[in-house]
């Protein structure tokens, strides 16, 4: 670059030297619109936005949407207590919002600029993740089942019971996640999926070391492929999930167990010091517009908080059992608390199970 400038003159040293001197300023500028401008950094589940609302959402408002994803909560929450990445607002669940919370590591929500609040049902607010209602907005809920191959279980299909069943040796298809394996064996037992009695975790333990014989594989994502391919008889599955599988295999079904089971839930929030605080609201109230919940409801497969967005939905989706089941008829509905330090308990006894 000196080079350059030397087949110039004095001039263009003159020149060099004064762009060198604003510089920072110039850099200060554009620091500046990031922080303050027009952009909006999100930080997302894989899969969990149809893609084409971000570019509705840029040409209504002119922000502009730099878009990321993680894989599980616990990513989450590495990243933003590390503060190794800047973003504007993510999508954590229920627990992970509670710890998150009580980490300091949440803005508090100004609902002023969320006027399509109004259209998120009471029964889905104040919620034990957020009881003050000040740290979040939800975005869609569900529940964890079992998804079965019609043709390959001839029984009927009721309890957690029947993924102990050697019938169905290496054919069982179980989560690889401590939380949503344990509890189905602390629900079976009638246990609260948040025990935190050394006995209970034993039994829901032994129980599960029982079980692994049994199990084909323990995975995530992969479940919903295999199920569809027709490859495995049972499977644990979040209902959303199921929806989909339902829809491309006529073979499957999804039932919640009458032991009860895992409701959850997933929630807008904005992370401490959030340069963009503004216009992630401003994108939060606009996936909180009925019309535009109905298309993300749509593309994604998972149940919607909010009457008014659930009635803008085909006639299929909105009666459909498996996305939104009469909870009524379900004895045992318990969502996820954060653990705090004992979470080190549960993540030993699952790794014991892994490793038998």
């Amino acid at each position: 670059m000196v080079l350059f400038y030397k087949k110039r003159g004095i001039l263009s040293l003159v020149l060099l030297l004064s762009l060198v001197l604003l510089l920072p300023l110039l850099t200060g500028c554009q620091r500046s619109r990031t922080k303050t401008g027009n952009v909006v950094n999100i930080y997302n589940w894989g899969e969990y936005i149809d893609p084409s609302l971000v570019k509705q959402f840029e040409e209504e408002t002119g922000i502009k949407v730099v878009y990321s994803t993680f894989a599980t909560n616990e990513d989450l929450f590495v990243k933003i207590q590390s503060g190794g990445a800047n973003y504007d607002l993510i999508c954590p669940s229920d627990y992970m919002l509670d710890k998150m919370k009580k980490a300091g590591l949440l803005e508090k929500i100004d609902y002023d600029k969320i006027p399509n609040m109004e259209y998120i049902d009471k029964e889905f607010l104040y919620q034990a993740y957020d009881p003050t209602q000040e740290y979040s907005v939800p975005y869609f809920w569900g529940t964890v089942g079992i998804v079965y191959n019609k043709t390959m279980v001839h029984e009927k299909v009721d309890s957690w019971d029947i993924l102990w069943k050697e019938d169905y040796r290496r054919n069982i298809l179980m989560m690889d996640s401590t939380r949503d394996s344990f509890a189905i064996g602390l629900i079976r037992r009638g246990y609260s999926l948040n025990s935190e009695r050394e006995e209970e975790l034993a039994e829901a333990q032994k129980d599960l070391i029982t079980q692994r014989p049994l199990v084909y594989a323990y995975l995530v994502d992969q479940i919903k492929d295999i199920m569809i391919n027709d490859e495995c008889a049972l499977a644990v599955m979040f209902s959303g999930d199921a929806v989909e599988a339902l829809e491309r295999n006529e073979n499957l079904a999804y039932v919640i167990p009458k032991e009860g089971t895992n409701i959850w839930f997933d929630a807008w929030a904005i992370p401490k010091g959030a340069a963009n605080k503004e216009n992630a609201e401003a994108f939060i109230n606009f996936m909180s517009r009925p019309d535009i919940m109905a298309i993300n409801a749509e593309y994604i497969g998972y149940s919607l908080p909010s009457t008014a967005g659930k009635e803008a939905l085909p006639e299929e989706i909105r009666e459909d059992p498996v996305a939104y089941p009469d909870l009524s008829l379900v004895d045992r509905l318990e969502a996820f608390k954060d653990m705090g330090d004992f979470t080190k308990v549960y993540n030993e006894l699952w790794q014991d199970v892994k490793n038998q």
